[in-house]
């Protein structure tokens, strides 16, 4: 897909529905040496944080890309047209520690411009960033009663700011005040 660099000031994205609708794909490894996982997120954030553009991910300790977070200084988050939403579905129902998961999908990882997570040839949006921050949930700090229900058993997110290094997209994703 043909993506252009977008000015994070310029990002225009309607996050709710990307994240929990079209969903998005995070990877974090180093693409050159093979060595990278990915997985399907339906949680995060973008924004400004510590006065940088930032986006916000969640992973469980329990998920295979969590090693990967904790190895690696930097991810990607990825979104695709709606033709490739099986393969998002597959990769967010399945683990890289049990297969090649990514072979069995139409998805192509690719080399990124800035960092050594992979991102993806048919993405439609593609985020690069550098892990500034980390922080484990605390179930105490939990102030509304439904979110407890989200953590059957445990396994509490481990959170990650990301510094927006470079965001690349299809037009859709740019304000109209710069198309």
């Amino acid at each position: 897909m043909d993506l252009h660099v977008i000015d994070p000031f310029e990002f225009s994205v309607s996050p709710h529905y990307l994240f929990d609708r079209q969903m998005v794909l995070l990877a974090c490894g180093d693409f050159a040496k093979g060595d990278f996982n990915c997985m399907t997120i339906g949680w995060g954030l973008f924004g400004t944080m510590w006065s940088v553009p930032a986006a916000l991910v969640v992973v469980r300790p329990s998920r295979f890309t969590y090693e990967f977070m904790e190895r690696y200084d930097n991810f990607t988050l990825t979104a695709f047209p709606k033709t490739f939403k099986r393969d998002i579905v597959y990769l967010g129902r399945h683990s890289g520690r049990d297969e090649d998961k990514l072979s069995k999908t139409q998805l192509s990882a690719v080399a990124a411009d800035l960092v050594s997570s992979p991102t993806f040839a048919e993405a439609e949006l593609s985020v690069e960033c550098k892990k500034i921050y980390f922080s484990d949930y605390k179930p105490d700090h939990f102030l509304a009663p439904f979110i407890h229900d989200q953590y059957d058993g445990g396994d509490y997110h481990r959170l990650y700011y990301g510094e927006i290094l470079q965001i690349k997209g299809i037009s859709k994703y740019q304000s109209a005040a710069e198309r």
